[in-house]
């Protein structure tokens, strides 16, 4: 059974606006976490794993935008409307020190634009970090996050997520890497003819 994905309330007074931004705001989302939390939430989502660059997304990638999505903003992608999610890269984390390096991962991400126009270089960025609770004990939350969660109130029923903006790391970059990797994807796919 899938787990909920919970992303809290923004702590700072006054709330970040991108933190539960408004539905009409052009917005680049990106989202990701730890391999072990993403399949809590997508449960039997099939990894395909032959190369470091694919061109096509990984099936997880479209399905982890759609249950954001739908966290951030309280409904479902509305198909009616232009550009109300459209998936634009993904991330994932190698594991390198296995025998044959490339065959594995332990982390994923992907970045979605909602509203955003097209041509459009440097969008705003929303930063969302899945925090796994139940590994750790929730030892990493107690070190990057400035606020306590209890691990008990997640194990076998929620997925926390926190924005940027409610972590102790700042993310000064955030706007600027995910916004180039979107480019240098779109850059990818124009040369292979996938656009």
């Amino acid at each position: 059974m899938a787990l909920t994905l919970y992303i809290p309330p923004c702590i700072r007074s006054p709330a970040e606006p991108q933190h539960h931004p408004p539905v009409d705001q052009p917005l680049r989302i990106q989202i990701e976490g730890p391999l072990s939390s993403i399949n809590k939430l997508l449960p039997g989502v099939d990894w395909q794993l032959e190369g470091v660059f694919r061109p096509s997304l990984q099936a997880a990638g479209p399905e982890l935008a759609r249950v954001a999505f739908r966290t951030i903003y309280g409904h479902d992608i509305r198909p009616e409307i232009d550009g109300d999610m459209v998936v634009r890269d993904e991330y994932l984390g190698w594991v390198q020190e296995d025998p044959r390096p490339w065959t594995r991962i332990d982390y994923y991400g992907v970045t979605f634009d909602h509203l955003v126009p097209a041509g459009e270089r440097d969008p705003e960025v929303l930063q969302i970090n899945i925090i796994e609770m139940e590994e750790d004990g929730g030892a990493y939350a107690k070190e990057y996050l400035p606020f306590a969660v209890d691990p008990a109130e997640y194990s076998g029923r929620k997925v926390l997520a926190v924005p940027r903006c409610c972590q102790k790391r700042k993310g000064t970059q955030d706007r600027r890497r995910i916004n180039e990797s979107v480019l240098r994807r779109e850059e990818l796919l124009g040369d292979l003819g996938e656009s």
